[in-house]
């Protein structure tokens, strides 16, 4: 079995920019299915604890494959966002409830016993909460952290007019805070939606160190949405002017017809070197691949010394 996405022709992406075959992947996306029972015992803990992950909710390609592995990226605050984001599976809407109060405890439980050493949190963007949900973020790394010792990743959304709300996360101490700048300037509000701010992003970026300096910083880029390679590498210096520390780049992969198109396939060896381009500006650690995802092989970059 392969995954296999739709490619749609799409009249607002510039002239000239190449699409990659007639609406099939290319051979380089094509991946067989791993079979391990692990994959149903993830499966099953995530069912019991009643928690969501974006691998699930986000249809993420490499989903049965880190499940294989008993591994998974946490998704707190519901599974309903306030954001119509262009590229995301994740459901939209107004969500029907506030922070359920033992989450934190649950998603700690869990990773415990998955014995997880390194722990993704993510969250669907909660714009109809006061702090955008970054006190649960905070209690959710403090009870990690308490229950089992491993160390953890946020992955926040970018809590646009929340104040005080980035200050929350970060007292927390999380290992490494993400926050996905996604796609190029040109392009940043037709993909992440009207309230998004390429400036805001970068902003965020520069605060958490300002709050906590031993917090490592990481941002990831989706390629083949029709970004140029100058506004490519105009973006990635503008994350390393932000003392950005690592950095994720992967192929955007449509998740159904109501979602932006795929304008391009990005060969996997254009990947390699835009990866050796990145490390030459002075990213501690680049993951660059057709595959790679914000939370791939996480805890590998986040135990590299910045």
């Amino acid at each position: 079995m392969a995954f296999r996405l739709p490619v749609v022709a799409d009249p607002e992406i510039p002239a000239g920019t190449a699409l990659s075959g007639s609406g099939r992947l290319p051979r380089w996306l094509k991946r067989p299915i791993p079979k391990s029972n692990a994959n149903h015992m993830t499966e099953g803990l995530l069912e019991e604890l009643k928690l969501e992950t974006v691998c699930d909710n986000a249809k993420c390609p490499n989903r049965m494959e880190c499940y294989s592995q008993q591994t998974a990226t946490f998704m707190i605050l519901g599974n309903v966002c306030t954001r119509p984001c262009g590229f995301c599976a994740v459901h939209r809407g107004r969500p029907p409830e506030l922070p359920e109060s033992d989450e934190p405890d649950r998603v700690a439980e869990a990773a415990a016993r998955l014995g997880l050493k390194h722990v993704v949190i993510t969250s669907v963007t909660r714009d109809d909460l006061p702090d955008g949900g970054a006190d649960h973020f905070y209690r959710c790394v403090v009870a990690v952290r308490e229950r089992c010792g491993a160390t953890t990743e946020v992955l926040t959304p970018d809590f646009v007019a929340c104040k005080d709300a980035l200050e929350r996360v970060i007292q927390a101490k999380p290992t490494v805070f993400n926050h996905n700048m996604e796609t190029v300037p040109r392009l940043y509000r037709r993909v992440r939606g009207p309230k998004s701010d390429y400036r805001w992003t970068l902003g965020m970026m520069r605060k958490v160190k300002e709050y906590d300096a031993d917090v490592k910083t990481k941002s990831g880029l989706m390629l083949g949405l029709g970004e140029e390679r100058g506004e490519l590498l105009d973006a990635l210096a503008d994350l390393r002017d932000y003392d950005v520390d690592f950095l994720t780049l992967g192929q955007y992969l449509q998740p159904g017809e109501k979602y932006l198109p795929v304008v391009r396939y990005v060969p996997p060896e254009e990947f390699e070197e835009l990866g050796e381009i990145a490390k030459s500006m002075g990213f501690k650690k680049v993951a660059s691949g057709p595959f790679v995802r914000s939370s791939y092989h996480a805890r590998d970059m986040a135990e590299t010394d910045v």
